[in-house]
């Protein structure tokens, strides 16, 4: 028989028991009609936003696809004085990205940024993103609009890129810049990308929030109309197949060059972030890799790993002085 007292701690129980089960029915449910509502959003937004992106550039055709580049300054198709450009991996605006350096370069070069497919307004494609396919393909790129003889500058995982082209199309290359390049055996090189978690955020609507709270990342640089643009395409290629593909093929893309170097006699120079705490000795990375060549050089510089977002007047004064001096 239940003392008097009993039933009202049975009833208390009861009722906390209930509360406590509202209470993590709404912390479940909060979430969940978040997510809910990012993803629609996110289903709306990118229809609606196909349509605001501006054309920008000229299509070649390419693998029976179309790639998009970016042509600006001056000089003729097999003038020595032409720069192609190269984007690192996840770039997903490369002729847009690159347009302050576009900019500087040509004032006194022809410049040709290639956006590779699956980036910018490139198509995608199911060819694997290996390597030995990307170089083909970028090559090809060249190929139509004429240009046989010219620097190679790339930005980050263009580095890697850039030693299997280099080898095979060493009749036309005439040196090589990176912009804080990815370099062989650098540290966590055979580390898989999250690409999961990526395509799940992306179509969670997670993705697209996280790149409106960052939106002034790209500096100064830029006019808001470029800086809406990079924004509107990156939503639309950050987690498209392509991207998603050469992500994967990461690990492999580092395995088949950790013994690689350039040719000896290409001249190479070397722009490296120096105050760069994430990679282990990433100067000496670069460094070791310049003395491999007869003629190398590395200039430090301090900034992000985007340095031509802020430093492109930087990087092409001394492009050109390196390869007034080099000859190339």
């Amino acid at each position: 028989m239940l003392t008097p007292r009993g039933p009202i701690e049975t009833s208390s129980v009861r009722k906390s028991l209930r509360i406590t089960l509202i209470t993590l029915g709404a912390l479940v449910a909060v979430p969940v009609l978040a997510l809910a509502t990012t993803t629609v959003v996110n289903v709306v937004a990118t229809h609606v936003e196909a349509s605001e992106i501006d054309d920008y550039g000229e299509r070649v055709p390419v693998d029976g696809k179309q790639m998009n580049v970016v042509v600006r300054g001056a000089g003729t198709t097999s003038d020595t004085g032409t720069i192609v450009l190269l984007p690192g991996l996840g770039t997903a605006a490369p002729g847009l990205d690159f347009g302050p350096l576009i900019d500087q370069l040509a004032r006194s070069h022809r410049v040709v940024a290639v956006e590779p497919f699956g980036t910018g307004l490139s198509d995608q494609t199911d060819v694997p993103r290996t390597a030995a396919n990307i170089t083909r393909e970028v090559h090809e790129a060249l190929q139509h609009l004429h240009v046989d003889r010219y620097v190679l500058m790339g930005h980050s995982v263009a580095g890697i890129y850039a030693l299997p082209y280099t080898e095979r199309y060493r009749d036309e290359v005439t040196a090589f810049v990176g912009i804080d390049s990815s370099v062989p055996r650098q540290s966590s090189w055979d580390e898989p990308i999250p690409t999961g978690t990526i395509v799940a955020l992306d179509r969670l609507g997670l993705l697209r929030a996280l790149g409106g709270a960052s939106s002034d990342t790209y500096g100064d640089a830029y006019d808001d109309g470029t800086k809406r643009q990079m924004q509107l395409l990156s939503a639309k290629n950050g987690a498209a197949p392509t991207i998603i593909d050469e992500m994967r093929h990461a690990p492999e893309n580092f395995r088949s060059v950790e013994d690689s170097r350039f040719p000896t006699d290409l001249p190479v120079l070397l722009f490296v972030r120096t105050n760069d705490d994430d990679v282990p000795n990433w100067v000496r990375l670069h460094e070791r890799q310049a003395a491999s060549v007869e003629h190398g050089r590395v200039i430090g510089l301090v900034g992000d790993h985007y340095l031509h977002h802020t430093l492109s007047e930087r990087i092409a004064r001394d492009t050109d002085a390196t390869l007034a001096t080099l000859g190339a």
